[in-house]
């Protein structure tokens, strides 16, 4: 009654790949992977060269951190410069 044959083997074993399949699908989880090794579009800091490594420098009006060569922030008293 309850013994396992070749068919009742094969038939669990579509039904798991489709489940499978099918949560990898609607879950999206290949395309957050291709994006991973992915390079940015643009340059996050104009004028940089893209994937160099930047030291963040601290806005005296608000304490943000923020690249060196980004604008000032809108606080007032924020003259862009660290």
């Amino acid at each position: 009654m309850f013994g396992l044959s070749a068919t009742k083997l094969l038939l669990l074993a579509l039904v798991i790949a489709a489940v499978w399949y099918g949560y990898k699908h609607l879950t999206g989880s290949d395309a957050a992977k291709d994006k991973v090794g992915a390079k940015p579009d643009a340059d996050p800091v104009p004028g940089s060269e893209p994937g160099a490594i930047e030291d963040m420098v601290r806005c005296p009006a608000c304490g943000a951190y923020r690249a060196s060569g980004i604008p000032a922030c809108s606080t007032p008293g924020c003259s862009g410069k660290a």
